[in-house]
């Protein structure tokens, strides 16, 4: 390994130990080489969110532009070695080669974040998805090559996984995300439900609004529930970090549903000692 790679690849791991929480406890479980590309994908993709949160940015044309800038340096680096001089890309590219990543996935995750810097509007499920799929599910297809699979079935399980993610993370952050102008709930849940968006930026949870994140969660579990046998479709040597990291988020929506659905007074989360602790309990699958 060059000095360049190794100081990239040494980046991206800074990058995952500081940002990626929930993802980097599953990330101890694999090998070094699998743990330094996905940590390499996730610091890609963490600079994505970092383009469209920035305050000068957000909301701005210059977030556009920058966002498009970006993926025109990750096509540039991919397809010819060369680099803007951004430390993320020689692990990135690296990484993607190695593991035969299909690039599309990468411009899926672009798209999905530059939809976000517009106003958003989710009027049915069938959007919701796209987006979904767009920001979390391409995050799945991409980490099962690099866990590695056989079975096909593998790839449209991944999808139904990362839908499943990202409906955890809508309901546990409705309010911070309402109070951003961003409400993911579809519109058409919002209207059977009987409840308006302002209720979401409140504290006062209300039966409908309950009514109404109950049915969210309900629909999340379901996407666990299909996504289930993926954990046997991958290399036998990254069931545990996959198995752990689908325990972390369907243990966070458990921990949502105990709460009553009261996801507007605090930030549902679980501790690194309950996180550690599934971790050990990955570690027996080993065996």
């Amino acid at each position: 390994m060059t000095s360049d790679l190794a100081k990239s690849y040494a980046y991206c791991d800074r990058v995952a130990r500081r940002h990626a929480k929930n993802f980097y406890y599953s990330f101890r479980l694999l090998s070094a080489e699998q743990r330094s590309a996905i940590c390499a994908i996730y610091a890609f993709m963490r600079h994505c969110d970092d383009l469209s949160d920035e305050p000068e940015l957000a909301g701005r044309p210059n977030a556009v532009e920058a966002l498009d800038a970006w993926r025109q340096a990750m096509v540039s680096a991919l397809d010819t070695g060369a680099s803007d001089g951004h430390p993320v890309w020689p692990a990135f590219c690296d990484s993607v080669r190695r593991y035969r990543i299909p690039h599309t996935y990468f411009h899926e995750m672009i798209d999905g974040v530059t939809s976000d810097l517009y106003p958003r509007n989710v009027a049915t499920f069938k959007d919701l998805y796209r987006y979904c799929y767009q920001v979390a599910s391409v995050v799945g297809l991409t980490v099962i090559h690099i866990f590695g699979f056989e079975d096909s079935r593998a790839i449209d399980l991944a999808e139904k996984c990362g839908i499943a993610f990202q409906l955890t993370n809508i309901v546990r952050d409705v309010r911070e995300d309402a109070e951003k102008g961003r409400v993911y709930l579809p519109a058409e849940d919002l209207e059977r439900f009987g409840v308006a968006s302002s209720d979401l930026k409140g504290s006062h949870l209300s039966p409908r609004l309950r009514a109404l994140l109950e049915f969210e969660v309900n629909r999340a579990r379901s996407y666990y529930r299909e996504s289930q046998a993926i954990v046997d479709m991958v290399q036998p040597r990254s069931r545990p970090a996959l198995w752990a990291l689908i325990e972390i988020y369907s243990r966070l929506l458990d921990r949502i549903e105990s709460s009553g659905y009261d996801v507007l007074r605090r930030r549902i989360s679980l501790s690194a000692v309950e996180k550690s602790w599934i971790l050990l309990r990955a570690m027996s699958l080993r065996s």
